[in-house]
């Protein structure tokens, strides 16, 4: 089976990094979830990566990651008025190395 990513970026208020922070790292794991990396790409600008099992357990844990961001609204910046507060993309890995 094909392995699967979801990269997610958020702009964090600025008050709330520290907080953000926390709450990315206290997050449970996820069923079918390998790994997950946060990264910083600018000053209050993060990106989520995660690399699961399949499109199958990615679909599984939408709820879950839902219901966890929705616990985080609050700390995020909107991004623009079409996106929201996050700017999601998923899609198979095509190479691993």
């Amino acid at each position: 089976m094909t392995k699967f990513s979801n990269v997610v970026r958020f702009k964090v208020k600025a008050e709330c990094v520290d907080d953000f922070l926390q709450h990315f790292s206290d997050l449970p794991p996820f069923e079918g979830k390998l790994s997950q990396v946060l990264i910083k790409t600018g000053e209050q600008n993060y990106c989520a990566v995660g690399l699961w099992e399949s499109e199958d357990a990615v679909v599984a844990a939408r709820p879950a990651m839902i219901a966890s961001l929705d616990t985080a609204r609050h700390m995020l910046d909107e991004i623009s008025p079409d996106m929201g507060v996050t700017d999601a993309v998923s899609g198979p890995v095509v190479v691993e190395r």
